[in-house]
């Protein structure tokens, strides 16, 4: 495992290079492939920030603790990645096993930043789709708003109880709610 760490707005620290080493090398462990970590120690005021950034094959982890004190705001990250590393493990086993309701929690677009602009490289090869199923029950608006408030996606699809045609509600930028509605 390659690790870098980086001090912001505070001085470089070998204890805690060392500390933050060790929790590292417990990860080399649960990780299939060679895995690259860079981690970032600031300070801002009374915070403690730890932000990690870890790659490994196909697995991509970002994550961020902010605490009074540096150790625990480390001891709180590796927490926060080694749950993650279990998610993305439990995961592929499910999928391996054949079980293919998994890949339906993920909607991921391969992005490629080119310059032509037609959002993939070379002009031959179309992005990657991933077909998301959905169940969709008949429902009022209000429902549909609450079930939207619920989840972590931006939009709602639904079979509106009133008109009996398929919407979808959606948050704007600016906080307010959209409802897309057949017309006719």
């Amino acid at each position: 495992m390659q690790i870098t760490v980086t001090f912001k707005q505070m001085d470089s620290s070998e204890s805690l290079k060392s500390y933050v080493q060790k929790k590292l090398d417990r990860f080399d462990k649960m990780l299939d492939n060679p895995a690259e970590v860079h981690i970032v120690l600031s300070v801002e005021k009374i915070r403690h920030i730890a932000e990690l950034t870890l790659t490994c094959d196909k697995l991509n982890i970002h994550a961020r603790e902010m605490s009074e004190s540096m150790y625990s705001s480390i001891d709180a990250l590796m927490d926060k990645v080694k749950s993650q590393i279990k998610r993305h493990k439990e995961k592929v086993k499910r999928h391996m096993s054949g079980d293919k309701t998994s890949l339906n929690d993920t909607m991921e677009f391969n992005e490629v930043d080119d310059q032509s602009g037609n959002g993939h490289a070379g002009g031959d090869i179309p992005p990657e789709i991933v077909i998301e199923p959905i169940d969709y029950k008949p429902m009022d608006i209000e429902d549909a708003v609450a079930e939207l408030d619920t989840g972590k996606k931006a939009f709602f699809v639904f079979n509106n109880a009133r008109t009996e045609q398929l919407n979808v509600i959606y948050k704007h930028n600016n906080g307010k709610l959209g409802l897309i509605q057949p017309r006719g």
